[in-house]
């Protein structure tokens, strides 16, 4: 366990991470029939996939308000 305080945005980041790797382990086994030629999944299996890109953008929007509160921070600290 770490001593460092959590910061705006370390949340958004780790959810973030984890739904963007719940959306590849997704698009592997979706897609990996399709090269063994074994039946194709149903279709709600695909949608599972667009957490990918989800879990992208949570992960971004987390970086973000991260940089901008360290960005208020610093000006706050300058005076």
């Amino acid at each position: 366990m770490t001593t460092e305080t959590p910061k705006p945005g370390d949340s958004l980041v780790r959810v973030g991470a984890i739904l963007f790797l719940i959306g590849a382990v997704a698009t592997v086994v979706t897609v990996a029939p399709l090269f063994l030629h074994l039946h194709r999944l149903p279709t709600p299996a695909y949608f599972v996939c667009m957490v990918m890109p989800l879990g992208f953008a949570v992960a971004l929007a987390g970086l973000l308000t991260s940089a901008r509160s360290q960005r208020r921070s610093a000006v706050a600290a300058r005076g």
